[in-house]
């Protein structure tokens, strides 16, 4: 498709809320602007995973929490398919950790639902455009100490932000399904990065990546969460 096509189609938008009160606001907000469309709308989080890379929109709505899991999951699973798929998280409430977690998925915005209909779509608008609104304090520091370590250690590198998040938080001696209830995962989920980040970083057990982090962040400095 060329630059020119891309910017005479509508924005294609894939809606995710458990409350089809809220979907269907969301929905005559977008399709009340002349330059989007609905594609596709759930209110499951499986469901919303297994249709979004299917369906391709440019920007996924994403509601943070849901009965069947966490947007924040729907997000980093449809990223790690397809990265041209932006990710807008919208919430009800002004959660920094769900924030900085959103982040760390690769969401490329997160907003509250008291927003007002003009200022959701223009968020779409932006986001849709390859604007990130993430830029919030929590979230740099974290990206720029992660940057800062990763100088020093190169095997830190080969961790995607979440692992990098996960080894924190192993470190700071959370089980499995604490860093699960953290960062909005299912326990097995996290017990699979585990796994990952201890093969990356060639270690052993999960003693031995905890003492590393621990021993790494005194020596230079600790990110902020």
């Amino acid at each position: 498709m060329s630059a020119e096509e891309a910017t005479q189609r509508p924005i294609r938008v894939y809606l995710l809320d458990d409350h089809e009160i809220v979907r269907r606001g969301l929905r005559e907000l977008v399709e009340g602007s002349a330059d989007m469309e609905v594609v596709g709308e759930s209110g499951s989080a499986r469901e919303a995973a297994r249709r979004i890379p299917a369906l391709l929109p440019d920007v996924a709505v994403l509601d943070v929490r849901l009965p069947d899991g966490s947007g924040i999951e729907v997000c980093r699973e449809i990223r790690s398919v397809d990265p041209r798929i932006r990710a807008l998280m919208l919430t009800s409430y002004d959660d920094d950790q769900a924030l900085v977690s959103s982040v760390l998925a690769g969401a490329s915005g997160y907003l509250l639902k008291q927003l007002s209909g003009e200022g959701i779509v223009a968020a779409i608008r932006r986001v849709a455009a390859g604007e990130d609104l993430s830029d919030h304090p929590h979230a740099k520091a974290l990206r720029e100490r992660w940057a800062s370590r990763e100088e020093r250690d190169p095997r830190l590198k080969s961790l995607s932000p979440v692992e990098r998040r996960i080894l924190d938080l192993v470190a700071d001696g959370l089980t499995n399904r604490q860093v699960g209830d953290r960062l909005g995962l299912a326990e097995k989920t996290v017990k699979n990065y585990v796994s990952s980040v201890l093969s990356k970083m060639g270690m052993e057990t999960r003693t031995q990546a905890a003492v590393y982090a621990a021993t790494h962040r005194e020596q230079h400095g600790r990110p902020t969460s």
